[in-house]
């Protein structure tokens, strides 16, 4: 490693860092191009030191001599806020996940056998969220800080949450580790302003700013060990797709009322997302162009000719009711003569491969 980075870390009183970064061939090159989540991969756990470190680095940034690693005038240096053009207002799904035990743990293990314990629980997790569509905002010592609905907002991002918690539970406690694991999370939905609201350049976090990140948190504690508690809002959001236990109203710290909350028990098992989510008693309103032009299709297919109609609509605004309207309106039909197929994208296909429809569920009305 180039001696001016090793001569940079202990400038900044960091030195204990700089095998990792010889062995990650960090050299100064490199090294002003280095992000948070670049620190945890090497191992820098301590959020202090990250944050100093990315104050460091953001200064190489702004001087003149960054590709010499010129070592800061003062370990203390500091960024300035990045201004909030970047942030935006959105509802968000926030969860906190934090492991059981971690102070005894600490006190029984090698602080390295401790390392590369959280280092795979931490891998294991982020897999988990990612490939349900959640976003790693951030790691706190054994504590993980995810949000649903950024960068991208879906329509499902509460659920999403929900079925990423009981993954997490279900992975941690079979990762192979000499020491079992256990986890606790807490999430909640609600507004709030996220974005690129600390720092800038290599120092930006994706900072979430809002009541529901501190709910989050205080859902999560909470929870009993491999438990997952809700917020009333994320409890409406995911309706009937799983069974929940009313853990009733809760003093929370901070917050002035007493909020509701709910354990997760499992999925429910429901074949329908969209019965399970709302009430076909829900009257359809300005739809009647759109109902209409269905119907058509469909008598034309009941002469034989075979239609296939794309509905394609941004997230919540009524793909699903309409369907559902439709079908109402055929079953009021006397002796239907065509089948009727209904396909949709699934939840967990966030882009759709090819633009070629997913069969979700079928319905057959009988023919003459």
């Amino acid at each position: 490693m180039s001696t001016s980075v090793a001569d940079w870390l202990k400038g900044l009183g960091l030195e204990q860092y700089a095998k990792a970064f010889s062995d990650n061939d960090i050299d100064r090159d490199i090294l002003p191009e280095l992000t948070a989540d670049d620190l945890v991969g090497l191992g820098v756990a301590s959020i202090g030191h990250r944050r100093k470190l990315l104050a460091a680095i953001e200064t190489l940034n702004d001087s003149p001599a960054a590709s010499g690693v010129a070592p800061p005038a003062s370990a203390a240096a500091t960024t300035e806020p990045a201004e909030a053009a970047g942030a935006e207002r959105r509802l968000l799904t926030i969860m906190f996940c934090d492991l059981v035990g971690s102070t005894e743990l600490a006190t029984r293990l090698d602080p390295e056998d401790l390392r590369e314990i959280i280092a795979k629980y931490h891998a294991r997790a982020a897999e988990v969220l990612t490939r349900f569509g959640g976003f790693v905002a951030k790691y706190m010592g054994d504590g993980i800080l995810a949000y649903f609905g950024y960068p991208h907002a879906h329509e499902e991002d509460a659920e999403q949450a929900v079925r990423a918690g009981l993954a997490i539970v279900e992975a941690v406690v079979h990762l192979d580790l000499p020491q079992r694991l256990q986890v606790r999370l807490g999430i909640a939905t609600g507004l709030a302003v996220v974005g690129d609201l600390i720092g800038a350049g290599a120092a930006q976090e994706q900072a979430v700013v809002g009541e529901t990140p501190n709910l989050a948190a205080r859902l999560q504690a909470l929870a009993a060990p491999n438990g997952i508690v809700i917020a009333e809002a994320t409890r409406r959001h995911v309706g009937g797709l799983f069974d929940l236990r009313d853990l009733g109203p809760q003093s929370l710290k901070g917050f002035s009322g007493t909020p509701r909350a709910f354990e997760v028990l499992t999925e429910s098992g429901v074949t329908s997302r969209f019965e399970a989510l709302r009430s076909r008693s829900t009257p359809l309103i300005g739809r009647d162009e759109e109902i209409d032009l269905l119907l058509r299709r469909w008598e034309q297919a009941k002469t034989g000719d075979g239609r296939i109609v794309l509905i394609s609509a941004e997230p919540g605004i009524g793909k699903s009711r309409l369907t559902e309207a439709m079908e109402e309106r055929i079953a009021q039909q006397t002796a239907p003569t065509a089948a009727l197929l209904l396909f949709a994208s699934p939840p967990e296909q966030r882009v759709p491969s090819g633009y070629r429809p997913h069969r979700a569920c079928s319905r057959l009305c009988p023919r003459r």
